[in-house]
């Protein structure tokens, strides 16, 4: 685990002195330095990107084996006291190849799991690319990656805004950017889109990276243009993050470059440039390399030259030291609202070295609030129609002041949000699909209708007002209809601080017909606090018709007892429940294959299972495996299942538990270790209790007496004897 701190004070040898900004640049080959006669990395630059290194097709190009070539990169910035960009967590071009052929639920998995194992090794990372390349087609993955992820979901960009959050869960210090190409030239309003809805949703974006690849013939008047125009709609840093100039001409490469990187640089919201590559021929397009034999070039040498000007030396930046000091992030409880009707705004504020006095809120100017205690949240009355400019900014004890800019649709309707019934659903309870929220289209439903025959579409949304009584683990069941096998849905929350995704993404199964329901069980993958939600059901993949919605709390079960297969809280991918042995079983197992319960154990001590269970081939095993409170985990042991002749015939398969139980509400995993085999229940049987209750169970009037029956002070300690048990007082 790394763990490290990154300056631009570095040595005044480099190229760019400014404290505001940095001049970058990429490895060269998978090295550091150059060679060839070409100096050394930290003689020219006081910033650094991996060119491939860091990219996920790099590092776990073989599933489960992480490569980690970027280290290289990232220590020797750490040495030379100088920044780093991690480039980038997730790309529609550069991810491992085994990732295509897993289903959605177990991509997103591999995903969230490459999230972890870069945060496991860089625990601080100063800049992070955290999507590259998305706006479009850009790159062949993006429907995959965007599938992955959610899909668009209500802002059409929701896969994006998941990135970030998981991003910022990791990383919250990190200045995280979205990066991507043809910014400039061609897809410059498809490009601010993007980015624009990325920060009016509340994501934690934090600058936006133009990779300028396409600007060798640019003209000074455009380029102004277009930074102009998007810096209009963004109000945010702008990073220029990949700048070559692939001409093999002299004189003209140092012509453009006389043109574009001043104005680049001295723009006030530029807080830094990295040239993509160096060397001649070493770069991914021949002619943008700077030096050539070991030579630098004309525009080599005028890049030395304009970075000891005192414009390029004094030229400000909105990230001195290339360092995220606030992280400020507007999010509306919903992009649209009704005319007329209240919209709840949260700012999300933190400051990584200083103290929060106040924020305060704007709508078009006006002050909406001032707030001195988080929750920062204020309430809007929508009174007209159209775009609300919105602005927040937070003052910190040393009368230092930062902001962050974002915007809502107020649209023409007068249709306000309320439930459908008047007061929010209960939870646990069952909801007709139909009777999502009142409202107008875009702020509580797309593309849906209230008639529950009618055959969902890709894209739509409904979104319910509940109520949950009582905080726990909660399960889905859904009753659906299908004709197909193509349908997908899952359960999401867009809360103040997070887009949750409350399920997994549900594959819909041919039920037989259109009208032929059945009943799926979806667990919540974690559980709700009690009070007001707005659950929203995302159809991934339409074509199927759905009933309704049960919400039931997951089964907390008592030891000794019956663990029943169905009432699991957590399982992997690919768990099928199914009808067999006059109930529901665990059917069509494969090897990996888990699920996860909530037990109590009521008894300390030894334990026994009768586990209830079937195969028709040998070799069929079964893992336990207890989990406490902490994460810890204890083998319990093994069941080996016998073949029992089909897997409609099952038999009792006894044995022993390997490990005491103690008291109290824990977890508890059976895996399937090898599959082909059916599992119907499992019974836990106490074999010896060990009499032992856990401190706090006797009253604080009994008389208290020692192993040997005499009665001993109250402040004693250890094994004792309280009406008629042993207790351990400690």
């Amino acid at each position: 685990m790394l763990v490290c701190a990154f300056s631009l004070c570095a040595a005044q040898a480099q190229l760019s002195s400014n404290p505001y900004k940095f001049l970058g640049n990429i490895t060269t080959s998978y090295n550091v330095d150059a060679g060839g006669g070409v100096p050394a990395y930290w003689k020219l630059w006081n910033q650094i990107t991996c060119e491939n290194e860091s990219k996920w097709a790099s590092v776990e190009g073989t599933r489960g084996t992480f490569n980690w070539g970027c280290d290289n990169a990232f220590n020797y910035a750490k040495q030379r006291k100088f920044t780093y960009k991690f480039h980038a967590l997730v790309w529609g071009a550069q991810y491992p190849n085994w990732l295509s052929s897993l289903s959605p639920q177990e991509r997103f998995a591999a995903l969230t799991n490459w999230y972890d194992k870069v945060r496991a090794k860089y625990t601080t990372l100063p800049m992070i690319d955290v999507v590259n390349e998305a706006v479009g087609n850009h790159q062949a993955g993006n429907p995959m990656m965007k599938e992955t992820l959610g899909g668009g979901g209500k802002t059409g960009y929701d896969w994006l805004i998941k990135a970030f959050e998981m991003a910022y869960e990791r990383w919250p210090d990190a200045i995280l950017i979205y990066n991507d190409y043809n910014s400039i030239r061609w897809d410059v309003d498809n490009y601010i889109t993007l980015v624009q809805t990325l920060r009016d949703a509340g994501a934690p974006i934090d600058a936006y990276g133009n990779q300028s690849h396409e600007l060798s013939d640019i003209s000074v008047n455009e380029l102004s243009s277009v930074l102009k125009k998007q810096q209009d709609a963004l109000q945010m840093p702008m990073f220029i993050t990949e700048l070559d100039i692939d001409l093999a001409d002299d004189s003209k490469q140092k012509a453009q470059y006389q043109k574009i990187l001043p104005l680049m640089w001295e723009a006030p919201y530029c807080a830094g440039v990295t040239l993509w590559g160096y060397v001649y021929g070493r770069t991914w397009v021949n002619a943008s390399g700077l030096y050539k034999d070991g030579q630098e070039r004309p525009a080599m040498t005028w890049i030395k030259e304009y970075m000891e000007t005192d414009a390029a030396k004094n030229a400000v930046g909105p990230l001195p030291g290339a360092k995220k000091e606030a992280s400020i992030y507007i999010r509306p409880a919903s992009m649209k609202v009704a005319k007329g009707d209240v919209l709840p705004i949260k700012v999300r504020a933190r400051l990584a070295t200083k103290t929060i006095e106040k924020v305060e809120l704007y709508v078009n100017n006006a002050l909406v609030a001032t707030m001195t205690e988080e929750p920062y949240i204020a309430e809007y009355m929508a009174q007209k129609s159209g775009w609300m400019n919105t602005k927040a900014v937070v003052t910190a004890t040393d009368g230092s002041t930062y902001e962050r800019y974002g915007r809502f649709n107020v649209l023409n309707s007068t249709t306000k949000r309320e439930p459908y019934n008047g007061e929010p659903a209960a939870v646990p309870g069952t909801i007709q699909v139909g009777e999502y929220d009142k409202g107008a289209s875009g702020v509580t439903y797309n593309s849906a209708t209230r008639n529950t025959n009618t055959v969902t579409k890709d894209g739509q949304w409904m979104e319910y007002t509940v109520d949950v009584q009582e905080e726990g683990s909660y399960y889905m069941e859904v009753e659906i209809a299908s004709s197909k096998t193509t349908g997908m849905f899952h359960l999401a929350e867009y809360s103040f601080d997070n887009l949750d995704y409350l399920t997994k993404y549900t594959d819909v199964p041919n039920t037989g017909s259109s009208s032929t329901y059945q009943t799926l069980r979806c667990p919540l993958t974690q559980p709700l606090t009690a009070g007001r939600h707005v659950l929203t059901l995302m159809v991934d993949k339409g074509g199927f018709s759905i009933k309704s919605l049960t919400f039931k709390p997951t089964p907390v079960i008592a030891l000794p007892g019956m663990l029943e297969i169905e009432d699991y809280d957590q399982c992997s991918d690919g768990i099928d429940i199914v009808s067999g042995n006059d109930g529901l079983v665990l059917g069509n197992t494969s090897n990996g294959e888990w699920l996860e319960y909530i037990i109590d154990v009521k008894e300390a001590g030894k334990y026994s299972y009768e586990a209830t269970v079937s195969s028709a081939v040998t070799g069929s095993k079964l893992s336990l495996v207890l989990i406490d409170s902490d994460g810890r985990e204890k083998s319990l042991g093994s069941v080996s299942v016998p073949k029992t002749g089909s897997l409609d015939t099952y038999e009792v398969k006894t044995g022993p538990i390997r490990n005491n139980l103690k008291e109290g509400q824990q977890r508890l995993r059976i895996s399937v270790t090898s599959g082909n085999c059916n599992v119907d229940k499992v019974k836990f049987i106490l074999t010896e209790g060990n009499g032992i209750n856990e401190i706090g169970s006797e009253s604080s009037d009994a008389a208290i007496y020692n192993l040997l029956g005499l009665p001993v002070r109250e402040g004693a300690r250890g094994v004792m004897i309280v009406n008629g048990r042993k207790v351990l007082r400690k």
